[in-house]
Order: C-alpha cells, then structure tokens, then sequence
C-alpha cells in the first residue's frame, strides 16, 4: 500500500465495522460485527456499552493490521448511530450503565408532560429539535432519576452520545463531542454552538458531565499507543446522518440526502443559516469546521430496515432481507395490504411516540408476498410525507441522493423514484456514512483542504427515473393515507 490510509470506525444501531479508505476513495477493507440489542420492556432498547467498545475496537484493529500497521494509517475518523446515550466513570472509564438507544420510547411520558408545560417552544427554538424521547437529554434526565449507579456517581460521571465514549477509550481520556452529535441532544443551543444553561437546567443535567464540542474535522487528540502499537490521530467526527450528507456530497444548499438503514434519514443542506420548520421538520447541524456551522433540515423515520429485519426474524415472513424484492416483484401491487411501521412510534411529520404498527386491508387472497411489498411501499410512502413536509417549508427536493442497506434493493431504489415524482441518485459504493467520516478525517489531518476537494472520494452513481402512471401513484398514496389516520385515530382517542 504506497499511501496511508484513513480508517474509520462506523458504530451502528444493530453493527459495528471498521472500514479502510484510500485517499481518493478505494475501499481497502472491511471488518464488521453484530450488536446485541436488548428489549427490556416493551419500547425499551438498550445496548451494552462495553460491548460497542469492544466490537469497535476489535474492528479496528483487524483493519490496522490490513493496513500493515499503525504508521499505515493517516488518520481515523468515528461515526455513529445518533442520540444514544452512555454513561461512564472518568476514573475508571467503565460503563456504569446500559447504553440507552435512540430508538427508545421510556421517555414519552416525561416528554408529553414538558410539551403540556409549554416549553416545546423553547427547546425548538433552541436546538431546531422537538419534545420527543428521541432525543438524548430526556434519556438522560430519565437515568439520573431511576438508575441509583448512575445519579450517585456525581463528580465521576461522563455522559455522552457514542462518538464521546469511542474517543475516550481509544485516547484514554479524551472527552469531546463533535457539534453535530451534540445537536441531536436537545442540550445544545446550534445558533450558538455550546451547551445552553436553560436547557442543562431544564433537563436536570450535571453540566460538568457533558464533553466539550469540538469541530468535525482537525486535530482532536491521538489514540492510546497500546491501542495500534503506535499512536494514531483522531481528526474526523460526525453523526451517521451528516457523515452520510457529506459522503454524498450534500455541500451545497438544496443538496439532498435519503439513508435506508434501521431507519430512514433525510437531511437537506440549507447552508450557514439556521432555518427553523413551520411543519415539523428538525433542524440540525449539518456540519461544524473552523467554528462556523452549516445547517440542513432533517426529516425522521423511526423504522425502515429495521421492520425488514422483524418480517425476518420475528414473524418469520422472510427468509433473507434480499427475498423481500423478489417477494415485492412477484406480484402486480400489494393486494390492498398498507403496513404502516410504527414499531417504535412515528417519526416526522407526525412525531406520535405511542403510535403502533399496523398491518391492514387483509383478506384470504393476501399473501406474504404482498406482506412484504407492502413493507418496501411504506419506505416510499414515509418519503413521500417527509418531501411535502420539506417543500412546505420551502426546502423542497430535484434530486434524491439515496443510501444504506436498503437500497441496494433495486425494486425499492425504483419505486422510491416513481412515488416521488423525481430523479433518485444511488452511489455505487453505498456505504456513504463511512465514506463521509473518511472524507472529514482526510480534511482534518490535511489531506484534503476542504470538503469539496475531499469530494473526490465520491465515486460513480447510477440514476432511476419515475415511471409509475399518476393514477395508480395517487390511489396508492391514498390508501397510505387512510391507513396512517387510522393509526394516529387510534392512538389519540
């Protein structure tokens, strides 16, 4: 390998990997594991924080090794599933509790209390976030009111979202957190870029437990020499989401990104000014560099993959993820079968925590094939509700860039496009998060002297075009329609 090579660590919901990169965007390799989740009561998921350590870790160092070693590789970049929350000892750097997962609902009740006090208004107007138990500060307020191991810590606690735990270890100490994952805490003010006393204070957090933002990109510190066999520097950091914006290559506003993964994630780039939703859209940092932000809206979907793999392992519809578009293709339409995937409550535009899933329009003519079309429809139909939702607020789409697992799933890349009316982008290499953390690591060791040369790592895509007849579009999005209402009707009354 004549050049050194940037390794990133990509710490998912259900794996984690490490992947090596070429400077101009090859991938070397890749070392994966599964994540165990937890489900300790219904609406519960946990993750054990030891063992996201210990997987990221043994990832890594499989890909250090490929490199041929520590002096291989240039720089490491981390990124990280969103809004889960670790909790840890500084003088021990064990975790003193389970990790609590975004997807995690044990909150709602405390979130639906503060929204009838009034205060969404405030943390909206602050962190461009909602009052939803998404977020990382009611899980946290929430543990420091039931977990004894973790209130009575004091002055030994750390918290933090995933890339915080992740650089501590590898540095031995370190405790930082890049500005995006620190906007998704409902604890930062993103106009400002720091912690805001009036959030810290109306979550009950201890402010000395929070990590210092840093930048996404430059010079964070260096892992531990035992780690490798020889120090290596940390220089990239960011959320999946926005990893996955920059991968591909969303840098300039109206640029638009969709990842299909456990959930589905759509941020638009609205460019260095913060823009607030009058439709119940997220703000969010889309990245921090040099101390100066960029923005994107964000749409939110709770379940994506995540309901393929329950079809999978849990009611045993499918035999592999991939069968779902054979299954979807062997039938004409879903048979009047709408599957709306509430399994962890509704995300954007409808922001319903104790919504539940709902499989309806069944007869004895329906089959597991329309089952499983009528799973890879509501990935489009959920898209379609998050694009009037970003076109009422101004921001709408022309081109879709897509990612993640799902879409390697051509059907779905297919009806994506037909639903949406518009042009649908997939990358050849879709694995855009990583590429991302890849391309804010190579700015950050110098590789690279900005995200748009670092845009060269991008690689080729492919286009699918609509193709679906306007009548046959608009009868399917009115039978998603009566199905969502019915949902939302069932759980407001």
């Amino acid at each position: 390998m004549s050049e050194r090579a940037i390794l990133v660590i990509d710490e998912g919901t259900t794996s984690t990997r490490a992947m090596l990169f070429a400077p101009d965007g090859r991938c070397l390799g890749s070392e994966q594991r599964e994540l165990a989740q937890h489900y300790p009561r219904p609406g519960w998921v946990e993750h054990d924080a030891e063992e996201i350590w210990s997987s990221s870790l043994a990832c890594a160092r499989a890909m250090a090794e490929k490199a041929g070693g520590a002096d291989r590789i240039a720089a490491i970049g981390i990124t990280n599933q969103r809004e889960t929350i670790v909790f840890w000892s500084k003088r021990t750097g064990k975790a003193l509790a389970p990790a609590i997962v975004w997807q995690d609902r044990r909150t709602a009740e405390m979130c639906a209390r503060l929204k009838e006090a009034g205060h969404e208004a405030l943390v909206q107007e602050k962190t461009g976030l909602l009052l939803d138990p998404y977020f990382s500060a009611s899980k946290i307020a929430w543990t420091l009111e039931h977990w004894p191991e973790v209130r009575e810590a004091g002055d030994d606690l750390l918290v933090g979202t995933v890339e915080s735990w992740l650089i501590f270890k590898l540095t031995g100490g370190l405790h930082v957190s890049d500005a995006t994952n620190a906007s998704r805490t409902a604890l930062m003010s993103i106009g400002s870029g720091g912690w805001d006393d009036e959030l810290v204070q109306l979550w009950r957090v201890p402010r000395a437990s929070l990590a210092e933002i840093v930048d996404c990109a430059g010079a964070f510190g260096e892992t531990a020499a035992e780690m490798f066999g020889a120090a290596i520097p940390i220089t990239g950091m960011a959320g999946d989401q926005q990893a996955a914006s920059i991968g591909q290559c969303c840098l300039t506003p109206g640029d638009t990104k969709a990842t299909y993964g456990t959930g589905a994630f759509i941020l638009t780039n609205t460019g260095p000014e913060l823009q607030h939703s009058r439709h119940r859209l997220l703000s969010t940092i889309a990245w921090q560099l040099g101390g100066e932000r960029s923005y994107a809206l964000e749409g939110s979907v709770f379940v994506a993959g995540s309901l393929i793999k329950w079809l999978r392992d849990d009611l045993k519809l499918l035999g592999s993820a991939a069968e779902s578009e054979e299954l979807a293709r062997s039938v004409e339409d879903n048979g009047g079968v709408s599957i709306v995937p509430a399994l962890s409550g509704l995300g954007a535009p409808h922001w319903e925590p104790a919504a539940r899933a709902s499989i309806s329009g069944l007869s004895f003519s329906s089959g597991r094939a329309h089952i499983a079309r009528a799973a890879l429809e509501a990935m489009s139909h959920q898209t379609h509700d998050l694009k009037t939702a970003f076109a009422s607020d101004g921001a709408d789409w022309g081109v879709l860039k897509i990612d993640g697992g799902m879409v390697a799933n051509e059907w779905l890349a297919q009806d994506l496009a037909d639903v949406l009316e518009l042009t649908v982008e997939r990358p050849h290499f879709v694995e855009t998060t990583a590429l991302g953390a890849a391309m804010l690591a190579g700015v950050g060791c110098g590789l690279f002297g900005s995200l748009e040369e670092a845009a060269a790592m991008r690689g080729a895509m492919e286009r699918f075009e609509p193709a679906l007849d306007a009548e046959r579009r608009d009868h399917r999005l009115a039978g998603w329609a009566e199905a969502v209402e019915a949902v939302l009707k069932t759980t407001r009354s």
